[in-house]
């Protein structure tokens, strides 16, 4: 058993001393899965990086143990911590772009792992590598051994990741987001993977996501983490059929889907606050639905509603003081506003072809080889309407949609038309082409590697905005920006703090904002709630659902998660191998699929089980 113990630990920021983990007690059994979930800011990712001990400069912990089968790890010589981390506990980090070496192979990282954490070297060690690229989903794995990162999509660079983990046989897995990046058919095949191990090896699992679906098909105990603290621990059926902190219940309420299409999720308000306040009471209190009185100044406890349920909060320790159960307001729809002819399409794809050249060897002569990425893909997205492509990773959505912006024109050899409004995107210059990008955004899949880390975040903001709204003055940009923070769930206080300072899931929401600040008419959205949380997933949708009625917008909406597409999507395009295999209405497509492709990527979907009528009503 891997024990937490009263874990504290605290960073030193300008703003003041950050508590980032506030007293947190966990027991990870050997052969299960433990699933910590919460919103981005509560201190999931902290957690797991205190655990190796690989807290940044300025964090320490205070307080606590983590006892690894008897012995403290928190005492352990950095000698021998080099020897827990990876050997014994394995940890597969959030962001596989900026965990992989750049400058070396990825096999290269592989082997490395292997030599350090078991007997095998040299081509025993270089075999062992190969195989777990193959059983983790990498193609080709003998040829994709010898690539760098940056010949990889996002997908299989976290596979990669994943493979070099699981690799060196560790007894104990921190699995931080270990499927964001994954679609869903590499997901099973992943999440498959790590059941087998863990009746293979008895593997100890620590799950560290936001994907409740994920959860439920793999945990067997959940952990619910809120600003530092844990408020409710649970097995994970008794969770989501009946959760008792009123932060479940209202998570579990924003998860999308088809039957809530038209009306708004159920987002909670505000966000998580930050931890270097000195709290005074309940800290969910300010976003809670049935906050008492004594809420504001009374410090609740864990308290243990049987042997295996625990939970944070008034609701169960003072019954008495609970006030009448709010109504739900409904959800009123706004009007769209006017787009035009509705038959007249906003962005029309012809016959879209994307090759790459491949690099020629030494001495290879004759005519360059190319890859297709994109062949002779079409399709049509309407004035207000969504058009989602759904795939696995590396079957060319991505490509498509860097292409439609112009982000490939020295890259690759573009073929076909994309026609905005009739005007061929492909041969605009100078500025009809400016024109035009104000026009078409995006937002990209991975925020970190997007944001320029020099710049704060209202210069992030602004440096679009001025490029493209000149008509604008500095106030009138300030103005826009402030509102527009606020719009997609962050506070004021984050235009003046640099990328670095925030989560994954708050830098998804700068890169949200960055694609609003000119106000285009079609945004091409490449996995934009892959990073977010449930809550502020469902804070995003809605804006993108209030923007798209209230402004007439449309949305190219590249995802794998078909719980999204079921709630936002109009129509739906499926891709595979960089062809369109089956297109049609969302109803027809979901509900109906023709293709064996498409009903191998719906049958592959996790989804919440169990959920009973308190998972949707209020405690």
């Amino acid at each position: 058993m891997l024990k937490i113990e009263d874990l504290k630990v605290a960073l030193d920021a300008d703003a003041g001393l950050v508590r980032a983990i506030d007293g947190m007690r966990l027991a990870i059994t050997r052969g299960q899965t433990f699933a910590l979930v919460g919103e981005s800011g509560c201190g999931k990712s902290m957690t797991a990086l205190a655990l190796m001990r690989l807290l940044p400069d300025n964090g320490r912990i205070t307080a606590g143990r983590l006892d690894l089968e008897g012995e403290d790890v928190f005492g352990l010589p950095e000698a021998q911590m080099r020897e827990v981390r990876g050997g014994r506990i394995g940890m597969i980090f959030q962001e596989p772009s900026t965990s992989l070496n750049p400058v070396m192979r990825v096999g290269a990282q592989i082997v490395e792992a292997i030599e350090a954490h078991t007997p095998l070297r040299g081509a025993a060690a270089r075999a062992k590598a190969i195989d777990w690229l193959r059983r983790v989903g990498i193609p080709e794995p003998e040829r994709r051994i010898d690539e760098y990162p940056f010949r990889l999509s996002g997908g299989q660079k976290q596979r990669v990741m994943i493979a070099m983990t699981l690799a060196a046989e560790p007894d104990y897995l921190i699995a931080d987001e270990p499927t964001t990046a994954l679609d869903v058919t590499i997901q099973a095949q992943i999440l498959d993977l790590l059941k087998d191990l863990q009746r293979e090896r008895q593997l100890g699992v620590l799950l560290i996501t936001h994907d409740l679906g994920v959860v439920s098909g793999m945990a067997q105990q959940v952990a619910l983490m809120y600003a530092g603290q844990i408020v409710e621990v649970a097995p994970a059926e008794e969770f989501f059929a009946a959760p008792k902190h009123p932060y479940a219940r209202l998570l579990l309420q924003a998860l999308p889907d088809a039957a809530k299409r038209g009306e708004a999720l159920a987002a909670i308000a505000g966000t998580v606050p930050p931890l270097w306040m000195a709290f005074s009471g309940c800290r969910f209190a300010p976003r809670c639905d049935r906050v008492m009185p004594a809420c504001h100044d009374q410090v609740p406890e864990l308290t243990a509603l049987s042997v295996t349920h625990q939970v944070r909060c008034r609701l169960y320790t003072h019954p008495q003081e609970a006030l009448p159960v709010p109504a739900v307001a409904a959800a009123v729809a706004r009007a769209a506003a006017p787009a035009g002819d509705p038959d007249m399409p906003l962005l029309e794809v012809r016959h879209l072809r994307v090759r790459f050249a491949l690099k020629r060897g030494l001495l290879e002569r004759g005519a360059p080889r190319y890859f297709n990425a994109v062949d002779d893909v079409s399709y049509r997205i309407l004035p207000g309407r969504t058009l989602a492509l759904v795939g696995e990773s590396g079957c060319g959505k991505t490509t498509s949609g860097k292409a439609i912006v112009q982000l490939l024109r020295t890259q690759a050899q573009i073929e076909g038309q994309a026609l905005l409004n009739g005007q061929d995107l492909f041969t605009l210059q100078g500025d009809a082409l400016r024109e035009a990008r104000r026009q078409v955004q995006i937002i990209f899949q991975d925020p970190f590697a997007s944001l320029n880390p020099r710049m704060r975040v209202y210069e992030l903001l602004e440096e679009g905005v001025q490029a493209l709204r000149p008509d604008l003055d500095a106030a009138a940009r300030r103005r826009n920006l402030e509102l527009l923070v606020d719009q997609v769930g962050l506070r004021r206080d984050a235009l003046e703090r640099f990328p670095h300072e925030f989560s994954g899931g708050q830098r998804q929401r700068i890169a949200i904002a960055r694609a609003l600040a000119v106000e285009p008419r079609l945004i091409v959205c490449d996995e934009p709630t892959s990073a977010l949380d449930v809550s502020v997933q469902a804070q995003i949708l809605n804006l993108l659902r209030d923007l798209q009625r209230e402004r007439g917008l449309s949305y190219l909406f590249i995802t794998h998660n078909i719980g999204v597409v079921e709630y936002i999507a109009d129509e739906v395009a499926v891709m595979q191998s960089g062809r369109i295999v089956e297109a049609g209405s969302s109803a027809e497509v979901l509900g109906r699929p023709q293709s064996d492709y498409t009903r191998t990527l719906l049958a592959a979907v996790p989804r919440v089980q169990g959920r009973g009528a308190e998972a949707g009503a209020p405690v």
